[in-house]
């Protein structure tokens, strides 16, 4: 019954909801359940591999392992006070690396933990580098263990462990040469890495760091030149690309997206790499009938599955999609300012979908300021501001991916909004179905 307590699954504590699928795989499972101050037993027969059917309340019962790094550059130390407290748990735990896509650094990571992942072939996971130097990387997490982790990262490719990487690319810290650097350091040590990503840094006006900064246009070209010479060295190694840039850098260099096939099926999407050329694409299959099936998201074999609760840390992103259209009205698309930069070439394409005017409303980020520009980090009150004064009598598109469970950020909800919006899930298909004219 829902409350119920689960003390054990065949005579052993239920760690987190992953040992707990593992546990009840099997045809025949016992629980041992509290309800009330009272304890039963109860014996379950059943398929093997047949779910339970029990929601847990939450992926891990023995608390969340916290990060104990202090990156200048973390963007939880960049949060305005008052917001919502799980948004400030900062934590460096390998399980949910595996369940959910996030990154760890592997500084809390140990033996114990090597031999769980590799008993119980627990991959993909995601590892935060940001420089291969050692000195370098210590610095940059704040932590004389950031000089010796990554020995663990060796260890799981060694074990045949799946991971993918990531560097948060500082500009005058481990950029220029630091980073030619670190590529040389992953062909080297991490040859067996399944992918790199380089993500701009990000400030917001809250940060309390002198030395942060945005990228320079320039800088950004750089990055992308350095990318650019490593995935031919790395072809020519490994016969693969291994490295790719976040969109972020095009759109800061001016350049144009990398074609679809350079992204080597997209393998960190979800960490905003290849996501415009992905979006391009469904948008052009919703359009000519193709609908070309997205790549499949590496984030985590229990992302998804039952039993693998999402709140705190993957949320649904809304709890409806409205579908009362009426397309003889102006349409207008709610978008953050890199968003509009990616719709704004196929708003001509979309229009010839729909007899409706089609728009953008574009929401500059005054809740984070600084160079926080993406979609995924509007908040209610921006989007309540843009929307002040526009038609009421039109159409308001809002992309799902600003929400979570119905909330934005900043913790409003979508029917505080000044004007209705339509919640539309955000990939490029569903865009053109709720454009289009029917």
């Amino acid at each position: 019954m829902a409350g119920d307590e689960l003390l054990t699954v065949n005579g052993e504590a239920v760690r987190d909801v992953i040992r707990y699928h593992l546990q009840t795989d099997e045809a025949h499972v016992d629980l041992e359940v509290r309800r009330g101050g009272m304890e039963r037993a109860v014996a379950i027969e059943k398929m093997p591999g047949e779910p339970l059917g029990i929601e847990l309340a939450s992926p891990v019962f023995d608390r969340v392992r916290t990060c104990d790094n202090h990156c200048p550059f973390c963007f939880i130390y960049q949060l305005p006070k008052g917001m919502r407290r799980s948004l400030y748990v900062k934590d460096d735990d390998y399980r949910l690396s595996f369940l959910y896509g996030n990154f760890t650094t592997l500084t809390r990571f140990t033996e114990a933990d090597l031999e769980r992942v590799i008993t119980e072939r627990l991959g993909p996971l995601y590892v935060s580098i940001h420089a291969t130097d050692p000195a370098l990387r210590a610095r940059l997490l704040r932590n004389p263990r950031g000089a010796t982790s990554l020995r663990w990262l060796r260890a799981l490719l060694d074990a045949g462990t799946e991971v993918h990487g990531q560097v948060v690319v500082c500009p005058g810290i481990n950029d220029g040469s630091a980073l030619e650097d670190t590529m040389l350091g992953v062909l080297d040590e991490y040859p067996r890495l399944a992918s790199l990503g380089l993500v701009p840094l990000g400030v917001s006006d809250h940060t309390t760091e002198p030395d942060l900064r945005f990228h320079t246009t320039d800088e950004a070209v750089a990055v992308l030149d350095v990318v650019e010479r490593w995935q031919v060295r790395y072809l020519d190694a490994l016969d693969r690309r291994l490295v790719f840039a976040a969109d972020e850098y095009y759109l800061m260099a001016g350049r144009v997206f990398p074609d679809h096939d350079e992204y080597d099926g997209f393998p960190q999407q979800e960490n905003g790499i290849g996501m415009a050329r992905v979006f391009a694409a469904e948008v052009a299959g919703a359009l000519d009938g193709t609908n070309p099936a997205p790549p499949v998201p590496h984030t985590g074999f229990f992302s998804s599955v039952d039993g693998a609760p999402s709140w705190g840390y993957r949320a649904p992103r809304s709890l409806s999609v409205t579908d009362e259209r009426d397309h003889t009205r102006p349409i207008a698309i709610i978008t953050g300012e890199y968003g509009a930069r990616v719709l704004d070439p196929l708003l001509t394409d979309l229009a010839r979908t729909t007899e409706a005017p089609l728009r953008l409303v574009t929401v500059p980020n005054q809740f984070f300021g600084g160079n926080i520009a993406v979609t995924g980090l509007m908040t209610g009150s921006d989007v309540a501001a843009a929307l002040r004064g526009q038609p009421p009598e039109d159409r308001y598109l809002l992309p799902d991916v600003a929400l979570s469970n119905g909330r934005f950020l900043d913790g409003s909800e979508v029917t505080e909004l000044p004007l209705p919006v339509e919640v539309v899930p955000t990939d490029g298909a569903s865009l053109v179905a709720a454009v289009a004219a029917r």
